[in-house]
Protein backbone atom coordinates (compact mmCIF):
# COMPACT_ATOMS: atom_id res chain seq x y z
CA UNK A 1 0.00 0.00 0.00
CA UNK A 2 1.36 3.27 -1.02
CA UNK A 3 1.79 6.25 1.76
CA UNK A 4 0.94 9.51 0.36
CA UNK A 5 1.97 12.64 2.61
CA UNK A 6 0.58 16.59 1.97
CA UNK A 7 3.05 18.34 3.99
CA UNK A 8 2.28 22.04 4.74
CA UNK A 9 0.13 23.85 7.46
CA UNK A 10 -3.48 23.44 6.19
CA UNK A 11 -3.45 26.43 3.89
CA UNK A 12 -5.84 26.29 1.18
CA UNK A 13 -2.96 25.03 -1.65
CA UNK A 14 -2.32 22.11 1.27
CA UNK A 15 -5.74 21.37 0.85
CA UNK A 16 -6.20 21.17 -2.79
CA UNK A 17 -2.74 18.79 -3.04
CA UNK A 18 -4.74 16.36 -0.66
CA UNK A 19 -7.98 16.48 -2.37
CA UNK A 20 -5.89 16.16 -6.05
CA UNK A 21 -4.17 13.35 -4.55
CA UNK A 22 -7.25 11.60 -2.88
CA UNK A 23 -8.84 12.07 -6.44
CA UNK A 24 -6.04 10.17 -8.17
CA UNK A 25 -6.12 7.56 -5.41
CA UNK A 26 -9.80 6.90 -5.88
CA UNK A 27 -9.55 7.00 -10.01
CA UNK A 28 -7.04 4.60 -10.23
CA UNK A 29 -9.25 2.59 -7.80
CA UNK A 30 -6.05 1.60 -5.32
CA UNK A 31 -4.92 1.54 -1.58
CA UNK A 32 -3.10 4.47 -0.38
CA UNK A 33 -2.83 5.86 3.17
CA UNK A 34 -3.23 10.09 2.69
CA UNK A 35 -1.05 11.72 6.00
CA UNK A 36 -1.28 15.44 6.77
CA UNK A 37 1.99 16.18 7.88
CA UNK A 38 1.48 19.86 9.72
CA UNK A 39 4.31 19.42 11.94
CA UNK A 40 7.39 22.05 11.40
CA UNK A 41 10.03 20.00 12.30
CA UNK A 42 8.66 16.99 10.63
CA UNK A 43 8.23 18.57 7.51
CA UNK A 44 11.91 19.94 7.60
CA UNK A 45 13.11 16.26 7.75
CA UNK A 46 11.90 16.33 4.07
CA UNK A 47 14.36 19.23 3.26
CA UNK A 48 11.91 20.85 0.95
CA UNK A 49 11.82 24.78 0.48
CA UNK A 50 8.42 26.12 0.46
CA UNK A 51 4.88 23.81 1.03
CA UNK A 52 2.49 22.37 0.10
CA UNK A 53 5.00 19.20 -0.62
CA UNK A 54 3.68 16.04 -1.76
CA UNK A 55 5.75 13.09 -0.60
CA UNK A 56 4.78 9.59 -2.32
CA UNK A 57 6.67 6.15 -0.74
CA UNK A 58 9.16 8.78 1.34
CA UNK A 59 9.96 9.98 -1.83
CA UNK A 60 9.40 13.63 -2.31
CA UNK A 61 8.16 14.70 -5.64
CA UNK A 62 6.69 18.12 -5.47
CA UNK A 63 6.97 21.05 -3.12
CA UNK A 64 6.14 24.78 -3.53
CA UNK A 65 3.17 24.17 -6.31
CA UNK A 66 0.52 22.48 -6.40
CA UNK A 67 0.99 19.26 -9.24
CA UNK A 68 -1.59 18.73 -11.80
CA UNK A 69 -3.65 15.60 -11.42
CA UNK A 70 -1.71 13.97 -13.93
CA UNK A 71 1.69 14.54 -12.72
CA UNK A 72 0.01 12.72 -9.53
CA UNK A 73 -0.92 10.00 -11.47
CA UNK A 74 2.60 9.46 -13.08
CA UNK A 75 4.48 9.64 -9.51
CA UNK A 76 1.61 7.43 -7.73
CA UNK A 77 2.11 4.77 -11.16
CA UNK A 78 5.83 5.32 -10.73
CA UNK A 79 5.56 4.61 -7.00
CA UNK A 80 3.26 1.07 -7.42
CA UNK A 81 5.67 -0.10 -10.12
CA UNK A 82 8.76 0.08 -7.72
CA UNK A 83 6.55 -1.74 -4.74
Amino acid sequence: MLTIKVLGSGCANCKRVEQIAQKVVGDLAIEAQIVKVTDYNEIMKYNILSTPGLVINEKVVSSGRIPTPAEVTTWVTTALMEE
